[in-house]
C-alpha cells in the first residue's frame, strides 16, 4: 500500500474509533514555584497617611520635635507563632539606620517578637501597647511618673516584648499582668538579659539598656542619646 494512503487510512480509523491525540498542557496549567516575598526593611519620611494616624495620638499639638526629624520604618519580623510579619515603627531619623540593621539581624536569626505596631493603634496609650506585648518606639510622652520627656518622645527609645520584659520600680510592675516576669532569676521565653541577642545588637549600636538602671529596672527599654 502507498505510504500516504496508509497514513490516511490510519487517521480515518482513529477518528472513527473516537481516539484523540494527546495535547501538551498550556503553560498556565503547569505548576509554578510559590514565590516567597522578600523581607521588608525600609525607611522613609513620615507619609501623609501615617501623619494623620499620629496626630492627636503619639504626636500631640505643641510637640517640640518636628515630623521631618522622624522616619517611618517597615520591619519584617517573626512572631511568636513563627510566622513572617511586617510591622511599622516611627523613630528619630538619627537612629533609623541602626534600627534597620538591628531588626534585620533579629529577623535573620528568627528572633521572636510578639508584634510591631505604631502606638497610634492604641490611641497613643503606652499602657495598652505594653499590655498587648507590642514593640514600639516613638510616642511623645513624659517618663513614667516624671515631668521630663521620655526618650520615646524623641524617637530615640525602643521597647521590645514589654510583657515579658516589664518596667519594675519597687513593687510596681508595668504592664498589668506582667508580675510573673518581674523575677529575672527565672528562665522563661522572650526574656531579655545580657546573653540575649536583642540586648547584644542594641548595645553594639550604642543603645543603653534599662535593665541595668539602679532605681528602676526597665527590661524592655533601649535608648540612645
Amino acid at each position: 500500500m502507498d505510504f500516504r494512503l496508509y497514513a490516511a487510512v490510519a487517521v480515518a480509523l482513529c477518528i472513527l474509533s473516537g481516539c484523540k491525540t494527546r495535547q501538551r498542557a498550556p503553560e498556565s496549567d503547569v505548576s509554578q514555584p510559590i514565590e516567597v516575598s522578600a523581607p521588608v526593611f525600609t525607611s522613609e519620611p513620615i507619609p501623609h497617611s501615617v501623619e494623620t494616624r499620629m496626630r492627636g495620638n503619639s504626636y500631640p499639638e505643641g510637640a517640640e520635635i518636628k515630623l521631618n526629624e522622624l522616619r517611618y520604618l517597615k520591619l519584617s519580623y517573626i512572631d511568636f507563632d513563627g510566622k513572617e510579619q511586617v510591622g511599622e515603627m516611627v523613630c528619630n531619623k538619627a537612629v533609623a539606620d541602626d534600627l534597620l540593621e538591628i531588626f534585620r539581624a533579629l529577623h535573620k536569626a528568627r528572633y521572636p517578637i510578639c508584634s510591631i505596631r505604631l502606638i497610634d493603634d492604641f490611641d497613643g496609650d503606652d499602657d495598652a501597647s505594653m499590655a498587648a506585648d507590642n514593640t514600639s518606639c516613638f510616642n511623645y510622652r513624659k517618663k513614667t511618673g516624671m515631668r521630663e520627656l521620655s526618650k520615646h518622645a524623641l524617637g530615640l527609645a525602643v521597647d521590645v516584648n514589654p510583657l515579658e520584659n516589664p518596667y519594675v520600680r519597687s513593687n510596681r510592675v508595668k504592664p498589668a499582668g506582667a508580675g510573673a516576669y518581674a523575677d529575672r532569676t527565672k528562665d522563661f521565653p522572650h526574656k531579655i538579659d545580657k546573653d540575649d541577642l536583642c540586648y547584644k545588637l542594641f548595645r553594639e549600636h550604642g543603645f543603653s539598656w534599662g535593665g541595668v538602671w539602679r532605681s528602676v529596672k526597665d527590661y524592655q527599654h533601649f535608648e540612645k542619646n
